[in-house]
């Protein structure tokens, strides 16, 4: 009874090695064995497959990839290769069905969105092709592909070239049109400097940062008053917070001392994962937050356990950005935790600190310039500029720590950014990319 599956795995693996070695029709025929005795079998009907599509046969290597995706429909590599086979028969709508799952399901698949792309092309989808195109150059780029001409397969030269001259063609305007409802109400002037913060974005113009300590990971917004820490006078709403931190901070000792909804504001405290972001003396370090925004969400069932800081801090002018800002949480910082040097994403917003509870020997350091917390005062800072922040005391510091807007954006700019910060947003999850 153990005979058959012995012989089917003999000739699996002869099938195999003949294939590695390059002698075709003597692994032809194994696999053609194998698939005499086991018509359902994957690798074989996806080899056997790619050869038909190398013969002409396109259409029999569509049923054999159709047989093989039902069999395993899990399986992206099938799905790509499917839908190259429709591309042989002229099918374009189901090679793009096909290609779409290949990408669901391996949102790596760079060379499966590359062909996705050119049939969004071939049918006017500029939106669709330009997405895809912008999301196989970076997957491929990820992978030291195609990153010049010696990483850049000849075959694959002209194909990704083309892609990346529509891609060149195409964003500016995808992103630019965002701009349009602002443009027709405002006119350019209002908005010449978010067009050229959109052109430095995606490298049409050059940043000139008049500081060399900034450097924005994001986005860069030209001609703001550049300077790692901000003038209390423009933040008249730092009395609401300010006048009000007794009721705050007995908010924030209840959370304590319950301690849900309290995890690491980096998703996690491990050294082996985020090693090169905290550092620790003595004991393991720990940041840890309690979020009442969270990447743009509102986070319900923490702000009801602080009414009174959460109703505060729905009334504060913060960055209201879907999907991007505000963060606003009480940032916890146990003993011996250093926060390493790091740069924020955009210079568009800034961060403000609220110090509740402030241990001796606790500091923060931006663009080179370090500064100590003291309880119940706010101050703000440019999070592109270098900085670092470290609880060298013996006790716990927590501080709230809030977005809010460079108060030398207009409000015409605040818009323009809201607007683009989405859209390029949506774009770049479309294309499978972070942005």
């Amino acid at each position: 009874m153990t005979t058959q599956p012995m012989q089917n795995d003999a000739q699996l693996q002869r099938a195999r090695a003949a294939a590695e070695a390059g002698r075709y029709e003597e692994a032809d025929a194994a696999f053609a064995r194998v698939l005499e005795s086991d018509p359902g079998h994957v690798e074989t009907l996806n080899y056997l497959a790619q050869r038909a599509l190398l013969a002409g046969r396109a259409k029999h290597a569509v049923a054999m990839l159709e047989q093989a995706t039902a069999a395993a429909a899990d399986n992206a590599e099938l799905w790509k290769n499917l839908g190259f086979a429709h591309i042989a028969t002229g099918q374009s709508d189901a090679a793009a069905a096909a290609l779409e799952t290949s990408v669901r399901l391996d949102p790596d698949a760079f060379r499966a969105r590359l062909f996705l792309a050119q049939i969004h092309e071939g049918a006017g989808r500029v939106r669709e092709a330009t997405m895809h195109y912008f999301g196989a150059i970076i997957k491929a780029q990820a992978q030291g592909l195609w990153l010049d001409e010696a990483t850049t397969p000849p075959a694959m030269r002209e194909r990704v070239l083309r892609a990346m001259d529509f891609v060149d063609r195409h964003r500016h305007a995808i992103l630019t049109e965002v701009l349009e409802p602002l443009r027709a109400r405002h006119g350019d002037v209002e908005l010449a400097r978010a067009q050229r913060c959109l052109d430095i974005y995606l490298g049409a113009a050059q940043a000139g940062y008049p500081d060399p300590r900034q450097r924005p990971k994001f986005l860069y917004f030209p001609g703001l008053p550049t300077t790692p820490y901000f003038d209390r006078a423009l933040f008249p709403w730092y009395a609401q917070l300010e006048d009000n931190v007794e009721a705050i901070r007995a908010e924030l000792r209840a959370v304590l001392r319950d301690e849900r909804g309290i995890a690491p504001f980096l998703g996690t405290n491990s050294l082996d994962r985020v090693g090169n972001q905290l550092a620790g003396a003595q004991a393991p370090p720990a940041w840890d937050a309690f979020f009442f925004h969270r990447h743009g969400e509102r986070i319900d069932d923490n702000c009801a356990r602080c009414p009174r800081t959460a109703a505060i801090l729905d009334s504060l002018p913060l960055v209201r950005i879907r999907e991007h800002a505000p963060e606003i949480c009480f940032s916890v910082l146990t003993p011996g935790t250093h926060i390493l040097p790091h740069r924020g994403v955009t210079n568009t917003r800034l961060v403000t600190h609220l110090p509740l509870i402030v241990p001796e020997n606790c500091a923060i350091v931006v663009g080179g310039e370090k500064r100590e917390w003291r309880e119940g005062e706010c101050f703000t800072f440019d999070d592109t500029f270098e900085h670092e922040a470290w609880n060298r005391g013996a006790s716990t510091r927590v501080v709230m720590l809030m977005d809010c807007w460079n108060p030398w954006l207009t409000e015409v700019e605040r818009d323009a950014v809201t607007l683009l910060v989405g859209e390029i947003g949506d774009f770049n999850r479309a294309a499978g990319v972070n942005s």
